[in-house]
């Protein structure tokens, strides 16, 4: 098996297409066609669906490019560099929801910042970043919702998973034994903490995990889930977070889950960047980089 085949195979993945792989890479597309089958024999199971116009990724795709798009993201960037010296001092501009970037993004970039690269961040709501992203106000995205902007290509980087949670001092006067059996309704008395008067967390785990919508007016919004944890921690309500967020928290008992499903409700990260960028060697560094790092977040 030769690396070539995987570059060329995450490629055709990522666009969709052959011939759009084939232009990127400066290969002719029956050279394309060729990895890819080879990459298939090899493998012994198909990667591709042929469609009259592009091609749709098997089971066997979506399994091989989560282990080998970061790793190839990465060797693509160290040639690059290599190519051209070390990455320039022109920044990266990256958007972000601003607690996933504090809280894991910074952390997984700092060895890069120490290799010499520049960025430069941007917090914000998905729909934003990513049309500041289409419009090259950004280089890369980190998105809550999978990007549909023609254009634009994306990869799927973590799951966040989310817990009903109060502090332990609340959680005691909570009906809990009750919770699983009577649904939502017994927690009305309690205050509902939230980051946005629309209740997006909050709207989808009472979906999710007990079949109906949220109708309670929170005392307090908060914009921004770092704000919403401090709240719950004070025994101010309960609130619905991320897992992530709270990691530390909830090891020292801070704040506990009311309960646990047996599917937990969960949403996925997405790194966006514009088709074809990726070809930059600075930029598929960080894609890599952050793909390899994400499998640590908890």
């Amino acid at each position: 098996m030769q690396l070539g085949w995987l570059r060329t195979f995450v490629t055709v993945y990522r666009l969709g297409s052959f011939t759009k792989a084939a232009q990127q890479l400066g290969l002719s597309q029956p050279a394309v066609t060729h990895q890819v089958r080879n990459l298939e024999r090899e493998l012994g199971r198909p990667l591709f669906e042929r469609l009259p116009k592009g091609v749709r990724p098997t089971a066997a795709a979506e399994s091989l490019v989560r282990d080998v798009q970061g790793p190839i993201d990465s060797l693509n960037g160290i040639v690059g560099r290599y190519r051209s010296g070390r990455p320039g001092d022109q920044p990266l501009h990256v958007g972000g929801p601003a607690e996933l970037m504090t809280s894991r993004v910074i952390p997984a970039i700092s060895d890069l910042i120490g290799e010499g690269m520049h960025f430069r961040l941007a917090f914000g709501l998905a729909d934003d970043l990513l049309s500041d992203l289409a419009d090259r106000r950004l280089d890369l995205v980190i998105s809550t919702v999978r990007p549909r902007i023609r254009g634009i290509a994306s990869t799927p980087l973590v799951d966040e998973e989310f817990a009903l949670l109060a502090s332990v001092e609340l959680a005691r006067t909570l009906p809990t034994e009750r919770l699983k059996a009577e649904g939502p309704g017994v927690l009305d008395a309690y205050p509902l903490l939230a980051y946005s008067e629309s209740l997006p967390i909050i709207r989808r785990y009472w979906l999710s995990v007990f079949g109906v919508r949220p109708n309670a007016v929170p005392p307090l919004i908060v914009p921004d889930l770092r704000g919403v944890l401090s709240a719950v921690k004070s025994s101010a309500g309960l609130s619905v977070l991320p897992t992530y967020l709270c990691a530390e928290e909830l090891a020292q008992g801070e704040v506990v889950p009311l309960l646990e499903p047996d599917i937990p409700p969960i949403n996925t990260f997405y790194l966006a960047v514009r088709q074809g960028e990726l070809g930059r060697a600075d930029l598929a560094v960080l894609h890599g980089h952050l793909l390899l790092k994400a499998r640590l977040w908890a």
